[in-house]
């Protein structure tokens, strides 16, 4: 299949349903004004900021609106020290936007623009403006806001914002952990993208060319300096800013998270799904992503040696019927205890597959392989690749890091294989009948991942359920 190498940022704004402009460059936040009266004209604005962005950048922004005379309901300013996306906060902005009808200018990261997204969608809003503060993750442009509501992390229908402000001074001075974590979830396209190969390799889902070409076009460029990322420096955070952006066109374009979002990201919806905290807190999604990517990437490193030109597909399509993956009971028990496991019944569901249909995708792994096994090498990057482009960007790499034991990371790889439809290497793994070949590979003795390192204590043993926090999330 011959995909498109790149668009340019202009071809992939053009893709984008919701999103009209996008300003990036240094200096740019003076241009908010500008961007504002051209999308909105003639309508007053409302900044909604928290307290660690309303001096930092909605000052300046403030500043840019009152120059160029634009009315302006009272800054509406977050007071809670640490703000989390959660539905209350949405409830109380929504509550303040139906008493005026000031367009939205959200000034923040993924927490506020999420918070605003919702808010600004339920009080009638037609559309707002984001100012972005943080290279942190890629849901400032994609459409759906990803909100806790009782408990647990859900994406709500929304429309992305009509433009967006992307000031590169003011992004690469952010926190460097977000800019780590902005990164790590950029990385994950890697993996995802090799996703979406199989899947379409196999006849499962048809790469979208111009969704692709978005994502993928200028990954390699996007992620190309992690140490000068780490340090803030314009000419690394700019690539992987425009990257992230890049991605929220795609979902929108695609109307789907697919484009940007793979087995990686099923390991960390899992992890929120089983509300993890570490050190009383939820790790950042980019840094759950992060290390997600890294074991999703050791997992196709063992099928990149798997000779599955002499697959014995009778052999396996012979013990599928009776694999546990089919059976609802074995499924409600692996799951038991979960505040998900219809959650888990309803997607494997959703993706069976009877014995004469894996039969056929089965003959057709072994006919294409070395042809699937090409694009999968050009997609990839060694594991060794990924964890230190990782290190260097200040993000985790090591499920010790984020308070996860080896064994439960093990654990992850077949858990989350049932609560996402989606089609990925867990699913190739599965109807092979070698994931746990695979697993004991990377997970037994003087392996990478040794189990038996668990026994000195290197990481918390499981989840501890209490509501899920985590500043900056999507996908």
């Amino acid at each position: 299949m011959s995909l498109p190498a790149r668009l340019s940022l202009s071809e992939a704004l053009a893709s984008a349903r919701e999103t009209r402009d996008l300003t990036l460059g240094r200096g740019v936040v003076n241009e908010t004004a500008a961007v504002f009266a051209r999308h909105f004209p003639g309508r007053r604005a409302v900044i909604i900021t928290d307290g660690k962005n309303h001096d930092r950048a909605a000052i300046a922004v403030g500043a840019s609106l009152d120059a160029r005379g634009i009315a302006r309901q009272p800054d509406f300013v977050y007071p809670q020290a640490s703000l989390y996306a959660e539905s209350p906060h949405v409830a109380t902005l929504e509550e303040s936007l139906r008493t005026h009808d000031a367009i939205p200018v959200a000034v923040g990261s993924g927490t506020i623009n999420d918070l605003v997204k919702l808010a600004a969608h339920r009080a009638g809003r037609d559309s707002y403006l984001c100012v972005a503060t943080a290279a942190s993750m890629d849901g400032y442009t994609a459409f759906g806001a990803s909100i806790t509501h009782e408990g647990a992390k859900q994406t709500f229908s929304c429309p992305a914002p009509r433009a967006v402000v992307a000031d590169l001074d003011i992004i690469a001075g952010a926190p460097p952990e977000m800019t780590a974590a902005g990164y790590a979830d950029l990385l994950a396209k890697v993996t995802a993208g090799a996703d979406w190969i199989l899947a379409d390799a196999l006849g499962e889902e048809p790469i979208d060319p111009r969704a692709w070409a978005i994502v993928q076009g200028g990954l390699r460029d996007a992620l190309a300096d992690p140490e000068g990322a780490r340090l803030g420096r314009v000419a690394s955070v700019g690539p992987l800013t425009e990257g992230l952006m890049l991605g929220g066109f795609a979902m929108q374009w695609s109307r789907s998270s697919r484009p940007a979002s793979g087995a990686e990201h099923q390991f960390s919806h899992l992890w929120d799904m089983e509300h993890h905290v570490h050190g009383g807190e939820a790790p950042s999604h980019g840094f759950k992503v992060g290390v997600a990517t890294h074991a999703v990437t050791r997992l196709y490193e063992e099928l990149l040696v798997e000779d599955f030109g002499s697959l014995d597909t009778e052999a396996i399509a012979r013990r599928w019927s009776a694999a546990p993956v089919n059976n609802e009971a074995a499924i409600r028990a692996r799951f038991h205890g979960c505040d998900f496991v219809e959650t888990a019944v309803t997607e494997a569901r959703a993706k069976a597959i009877d014995t004469p249909q894996l039969r056929a995708q089965l003959q057709r792994l072994r006919e294409e392989w070395t042809a699937i096994r090409t694009r999968l090498r050009a997609q990839l990057l060694p594991a060794k690749e990924v964890q230190r482009r990782l290190a260097a960007v200040g993000a985790p790499t090591e499920p010790e890091q984020i308070g996860l034991s080896r064994a439960r990371l093990r654990d992850t790889f077949l858990r989350a294989f049932h609560i996402r439809r989606r089609f990925t290497v867990l699913d190739v793994a599965m109807r092979t009948d070698r994931l746990e070949a695979w697993l004991d590979r990377i997970f037994g003795p003087g392996a990478v991942w040794d189990t038996n390192e668990d026994r000195k204590g290197r990481a918390e043993p499981g989840p501890r359920v209490q509501p899920r926090k985590d500043p900056d999330q999507h996908g």
